[in-house]
C-alpha cells in the first residue's frame, strides 16, 4: 500500500502538476494546492483526496487526470471510510467516496462519471500535520 503519485494544482480550474511531496496541515489540506484552507476552515472530507492506481489504469486515464491529489498501489479505499489511517507520518481519517463530477468528465471523456461511480477516490481529514511523498506507505490505524 504505497503513494505513486501526488498532484496539486494551484488554483480552481488551473492544471495539477506532479510533485515529489507535498507539506499537509492538520484541517487545512496540503499547501500549495486549491483545496488549502490556511484558516484551518476545511469541511469534513475537504482537506485531502486519494484514489486508486488500479481504477484509474482501467478507466484509461493517466494518474494525476482524476485531479485526485494522492494516487496510491494496493490500497481498497472504500476500506477506509470510518478509519483513521496514515500517509508517511501524517494521519488521516476516511470520510466518503469521492464521487466522479461533471468537471471530471469534461476535462477528460464522456463515459467517465459512470467509470468511476462509487469508485472515484476517497474525500479525508488531515489530523496531523507532516509530508507525504511518493513512496510513502498507506497504514490502517484501527481495526
Amino acid at each position: 500500500m504505497t503513494v505513486v503519485a501526488i498532484h496539486l494544482a494551484s488554483e480552481h480550474g488551473a492544471p495539477v502538476a506532479p510533485v515529489a511531496s507535498a507539506e499537509a496541515r492538520a484541517g487545512m489540506g496540503l499547501e500549495g494546492d486549491r483545496h488549502f484552507f490556511p484558516d484551518g476552515a476545511a469541511d469534513a472530507g475537504e482537506a485531502l483526496t486519494l484514489v486508486e492506481e488500479e481504477v484509474v489504469g482501467e478507466v484509461g486515464l493517466p494518474p494525476g487526470a482524476t485531479r485526485r491529489q494522492v494516487t496510491v498501489r494496493g490500497v481498497p479505499l472504500s476500506e477506509l471510510i470510518g478509519r483513521r489511517f496514515r500517509v508517511g507520518d501524517v494521519e488521516c481519517y476516511g470520510v466518503e467516496v469521492c464521487e466522479p463530477c461533471v468537471t471530471l468528465e469534461r476535462n477528460t471523456r464522456p463515459g467517465i462519471i459512470k467509470d468511476l461511480v462509487h469508485r472515484g477516490g476517497l474525500n479525508a481529514d488531515i489530523l496531523s500535520d507532516g509530508t507525504i511523498s511518493v513512496g510513502d506507505e498507506v497504514t490502517t490505524l484501527d481495526s
